[in-house]
């Protein structure tokens, strides 16, 4: 870039520029990304609503949003005319313009984008096709006329139009899996975010949105705190190109997610569904067979739940697919390649089960390249009491639909406040808290069951005589026993006494 000779740009609108690069590169989910645009705004932002992102995205953006946005496209306008008259950015300039375009150019096309992804996620269109483009392409045109025949790295109107579009999904997706205001919540939406796009959105749209499948994703938690729901968020949310030729993305973003739960199924059935089969490999193979991890596309992810529960031959296998990206249909001879991305999910305590000889610790390391940790539903609402009547709402409208689903669950937080108490434990989680749904539903009642897994860690005699755990699983072990009886983590610090984090933090290691 040349250095002009009138500055496009003043020193008000410069810091404002900056402000937007912050709010650019801030985790949407986190404090950090309101505190950018209070600074973008000063004076002028508004603090009713201003946490836009502890709620799902709307028609409507907020009023500081709005602000921003119309303030970029002043900027623009400013700078294509100036670009007119002869002016050139500097080097400084340029960067802070980018910032201010890409900003503009994605919000004034979230609504649009949203009824594409609504239409796809309800299962009433298709989600790959798109009829915007020439639009958007004429105006990330117009933004960028303004460095003449020099363009940004990365500029391509297909490109943006691709990253914005996968922005906008993740919002919904993220919004759509996970329901609750509780700080371990926001939490978890953050570490979805930086799981799809990495901690640096400018490096990960510069390059890194094409290698994201190369990096394995470990999800991790008590059994019924929505690990598959996570998982799904993540496998809808990558990256989709734009082929502008066919009118359209490279396929559904829709379409991408390949779930598998390992423990329900025998190791050869296993090897079957995920790396498919000839006619002949084992009895009842009768024709040749497909797997997931050939019919996932690229762009699309195979999920990989109770993880845990695989003995080791299947774990070498997998091994070989995270570290070669090759596998071999069982039966077959001839390698063939596995595109997309591994997800995979457990609720046991893998470094446990690598020291007890059960899982590998080679494979262990390649899974966890990329890790979440997902929270109980007790922890969430100590934090979020009122998070409560929100979650037994999404339920009731998943189950009853818009029209009786709000009255209905008024009747079933009475009755849950009624009869189980504000301090319930809730050991199955939202799981079990879904599943009391459905009973109110039915039968006006629910009857919890406790735990209904049985542990070796129940039968006190056999784990002391065994000498099978070490001191810190024994006292995880009780501390959950306690927690159970106890119902919240507070009351289960007292009897212990112990400090609140040293509790959750027991809580959090599950051993079984």
């Amino acid at each position: 870039m040349t250095t002009s000779s009138k500055a496009w740009f003043s020193t008000a609108d410069r810091n404002f520029a900056k402000a937007i690069g912050r709010v650019n590169a801030a985790n949407p989910f986190l404090p950090e990304r309101i505190a950018a645009e209070r600074e973008a705004l000063g004076a002028d932002f508004v603090e009713a609503g201003a946490a836009w992102n502890t709620r799902p995205p709307t028609a409507e953006s907020h009023v500081n949003v709005s602000a921003i946005t119309a303030r970029c496209g002043e900027l623009i306008d400013r700078a294509v005319k100036a670009s007119a008259g002869g002016a050139r950015p500097t080097r400084e300039e340029a960067a802070l313009y980018e910032e201010i375009a890409g900003y503009w150019l994605y919000q004034t096309y979230a609504v649009r984008f949203d009824r594409v992804i609504l239409t796809a996620l309800d299962g009433r269109g298709e989600g790959g096709r798109v009829e915007f483009f020439p639009a958007f392409k004429a105006d990330v045109e117009k933004c960028f006329s303004v460095f003449g025949a020099e363009r940004i790295e990365g500029a391509e109107p297909a490109h943006w139009f691709a990253c914005a579009f996968q922005i906008r999904r993740a919002f919904h997706n993220i919004f759509r899996s996970l329901v609750g205001s509780s700080p371990s919540m926001a939490r978890l939406r953050a570490e979805i975010w930086q799981s799809i796009f990495t901690h640096d959105l400018r490096r990960y749209r510069r390059g890194l949105f094409s290698r994201l499948g190369d990096f394995a994703t470990l999800i991790t938690g008590p059994s019924g705190t929505g690990k598959e729901l996570v998982a799904r968020a993540l496998a809808l949310s990558r990256y989709i190109p734009y082929e502008p030729k066919r009118g359209g993305f490279g396929r559904d973003f829709a379409h991408g997610f390949f779930a598998l739960n390992l423990a329900a199924l025998s190791p050869t059935l296993i090897e079957s569904e995920l790396f498919g089969h000839k006619r002949g490999a084992f009895t009842g193979a009768l024709a040749d067979r497909a797997g997931w991890m050939e019919e996932c596309p690229p762009t699309g992810a195979v999920f990989l739940d109770e993880i845990g529960e695989t003995d080791t031959g299947i774990q070498v296998k997998l091994l070989r697919v995270l570290q070669a990206r090759t596998f071999q249909p069982l039966g077959g001879t001839e390698s063939r390649r596995f595109e997309g991305k591994v997800l995979a999910a457990t609720n046991r305590d893998l470094p446990g089960e690598i020291r007890a000889g059960r899982f590998r610790e080679d494979f262990y390391y390649r899974l966890c390249s990329d890790q979440i940790a997902t929270p109980g539903l007790r922890d969430q609402l100590d934090a979020a009491p009122g998070d409560l009547p929100t979650m037994v709402t999404y339920i009731a409208k998943r189950l009853l639909g818009g029209v009786e689903a709000e009255d209905f669950a008024d009747e079933a937080v009475t009755w849950i406040e009624k009869n189980l108490g504000a301090s319930y434990a809730w050991p199955g989680n939202f799981r079990e808290l879904e599943q009391c749904v459905r009973n109110l539903i039915l039968r006006g009642e629910y009857r919890p069951a406790g735990p209904l897994v049985r542990r070796v860690a129940d039968d006190w005699n056999a784990v002391i005589e065994g000498g099978a755990l070490t001191a810190e699983e024994l006292m995880r072990r009780y501390t959950r026993i306690v927690f159970d009886q106890a119902g919240t983590i507070e009351e289960t610090a007292r009897r212990l006494d112990l400090d609140r984090r040293t509790v959750k933090a027991r809580l959090q290691r599950r051993d079984d």
